[in-house]
Order: C-alpha cells, then sequence, then structure tokens
C-alpha cells in the first residue's frame, strides 16, 4: 500500500473494509462534497474602525454584527497583521509538517500537540484527510516544546498575539452591538484555553469528495483562520453548502458555539467542513477564542434559549457525544 505522512491512506481503507458501529451521518447525503455554489463571504475593512467620521465607524461595527447574524462567517482586510508576518508563518508551518511522521509523533514536539486523521472514526464519514498541530497560547513561549525548531518559537509568538488581538477586537464589537462593555470577555478568556491550531490537508488521491475535516461547529466564541488559496473551505448557508472563496488579503472568521448560547442566538454558529484537493495541499492557521474552563456561559438577553453551562462542562458533553455516536451533538444539549 501506498506510504504517506502521515499514513491517512492506511487508515481510511481500514475504515472502508470494517463496518461502522455507528449509523452515517446523513447530513450530506447524496452531494457529499459538492457544493451548489461559490460565494464571497461578507468583507468588511477594519480600517473603518480608526476612521474619523463616526458614521463610518458604526457602519463597520454594525457589518460585523449583521455578518454574524446572518452568515455565521465573515471576511476582515486592513487587520494590522503584516504580510511579511504571515510569510514567515507559513514557512515555518510548511517546515515542521515536512517532518517525518516518526518524528511528528514521538518526539513531543509543542507539548505533544499533534494530531493526524480522526482517532474515533469508525466510518468513512466520520474521517478527517488531515494533520494538526493543536496548541494551547500557555504553552507557546517553552523552549522545551520546540526541539529543533527554534525559529518556529518566535514567530508564533507574534503570530499569536496578533491573532489574539484582532479576536478580541471582535468579540468587543460583537458584545458592545448588544448592549454589553467591550471588554466583557476579557477576564474569561485566558492563554490557558486559547490555542492555535496549524493545519496541512494533503493532496487525497482517493477522491475530491473526502472530508479534509469533517462538518462541525465551533465549541468556542469566535475563530480566526488565516488560509492558502487552495479552497476546500464550506458552509452551510439557507440549508445548503456552499464553497468560501479564498482571498489573499483577508481572514476568515466565524462564530462558535458559545457566541450563539451568549448571543441567545443572534449570532450564528453555522456548520461547514473541509473538502480535500485531489492534487493539491492545503494549509491553514486557525486562532479560537476560548473562555477558561470553569467559566459560566448565560445569555445575555432573557428569556434565555439555553440553560447556564460551564466551558468545561460544554466540552465535556461534546466528547462524551463523540465517543458514543461518533459526532458532536453541540448546543442542542443545553436548550430549556
Amino acid at each position: 500500500m501506498l506510504q504517506s505522512n502521515p499514513p491517512l491512506l492506511q487508515h481510511y481503507g481500514e475504515l472502508v473494509h470494517h463496518p461502522s458501529e455507528f449509523p452515517a451521518l446523513v447530513c450530506d447525503e447524496p452531494k457529499n462534497g459538492v457544493a451548489m455554489e461559490e460565494c464571497q463571504l461578507p468583507l468588511i475593512d477594519l480600517n473603518d474602525l480608526n476612521s474619523d467620521n463616526e458614521r463610518e465607524r458604526l457602519a463597520c461595527s454594525r457589518a460585523i454584527a449583521r455578518a454574524s447574524s446572518v452568515w455565521g462567517f465573515f471576511q476582515v482586510v486592513n487587520h494590522g497583521m503584516s504580510p511579511e508576518l504571515l510569510r514567515r508563518m507559513r514557512r515555518e508551518q510548511v517546515k515542521l509538517f515536512q517532518t517525518p511522521f516518526e518524528r511528528k509523533t514521538t518526539w513531543g514536539l509543542l507539548n505533544n500537540s499533534y494530531r493526524w486523521g480522526t482517532p474515533t472514526a469508525t466510518s468513512p464519514k466520520q474521517f478527517s484527510w488531515s494533520e494538526a498541530f493543536h496548541i494551547p497560547l500557555s504553552h507557546i513561549s517553552e523552549e522545551a516544546c520546540y526541539g529543533e525548531y527554534n525559529s518556529l518559537r518566535e514567530v508564533m509568538k507574534e503570530f499569536a498575539a496578533a491573532m489574539s488581538k484582532i479576536a478580541r477586537l471582535l468579540a468587543g464589537i460583537l458584545a458592545e452591538n448588544l448592549g454589553n462593555q467591550k471588554g466583557v470577555f476579557e477576564d474569561i478568556c485566558d492563554e490557558s484555553t486559547c490555542f492555535l491550531r496549524f493545519n496541512r490537508y494533503p493532496a487525497c488521491p482517493i477522491s475530491q469528495e473526502i472530508f479534509g475535516l469533517v462538518p462541525h461547529t465551533d465549541s468556542d466564541f469566535l475563530t480566526i483562520l488565516c488560509q492558502d488559496q487552495v479552497g476546500g473551505l464550506q458552509l452551510m448557508k439557507d440549508s445548503q453548502w456552499v464553497a468560501a472563496k479564498p482571498n489573499k488579503d483577508a481572514l476568515v472568521v466565524n462564530i462558535g458555539d458559545l457566541f450563539q448560547a451568549w448571543s441567545n442566538n443572534v449570532y450564528k454558529s453555522v456548520e461547514h467542513k473541509v473538502m480535500a484537493n485531489r492534487t493539491m495541499e492545503r494549509y491553514s492557521i486557525a486562532y479560537f477564542l476560548c473562555p477558561s474552563y470553569d467559566s459560566l456561559i448565560a445569555s445575555c438577553r432573557e428569556p434565555s434559549v439555553y440553560r447556564k453551562f460551564t466551558f468545561g462542562e460544554y466540552r465535556s458533553q461534546v466528547q462524551e457525544d463523540v465517543k458514543k455516536t461518533g459526532y458532536k451533538v453541540g448546543l442542542p444539549r443545553f436548550l430549556l
């Protein structure tokens, strides 16, 4: 069998030849990887937030809130992260993923944060054709995590700080739009639970209808994605999958489950996925704005749609559901 780094083909082959103990997901049938159309996500220029014109500042804030309510996704340009920093980060990311598979799995790189495929998958429908480093911000400064990749540490620290600044700016705007203080999340979102995820989606020789990342919603407040131009990101819009057209100058932002619960369904955490590419590999980096595990998530408006819960409770329920059923249930578990 063809060898690969990581051995995704071998694992996928095992799933194909062994029946699943869980029922197959039906959300994508019969058009598993086929997006109905390619769309341009709402594009927002963050320079307008610094305008001397109050009307322009307010229009920008409202555009962010509107996109979060209607799409659950949007793009931002003039976000303050330099192109040079993005290039340096991408170079280091590619170098890291080019490491032999055995080293990635055994050398303890980045605090043993390496993941590949989907260990819990029992059928092809639950399998992600990808590999990742899932890194808490609290470990970024630890020199022992980097081994021979010393140049990665400084770039990652600078990149994480820039992403954090953008995430907190956007979260503050979204909170203010609902009548709350901009700094409402400052105390509960700390480095112990916010994290970066480096993603690589190898070219998939089997089919273009293989998931690079299975359909899901994010279990955070919001996510900021830096991606290349290969494409593959799809999201659910008006009950159908649409492909998000890459924009080389933009970062992609999406709302997570916690913001949907906190906003009482004003902002939408939208199901999304990544489809594998038959001939090209894809790289991306995601920043996840998360609270501490004991933070209480309660609606900012009444009557509340969801019962109160902690982030730790939410994560535990998600993990339990995936273990028992093969997929994430998420917010419906917490409806009143």
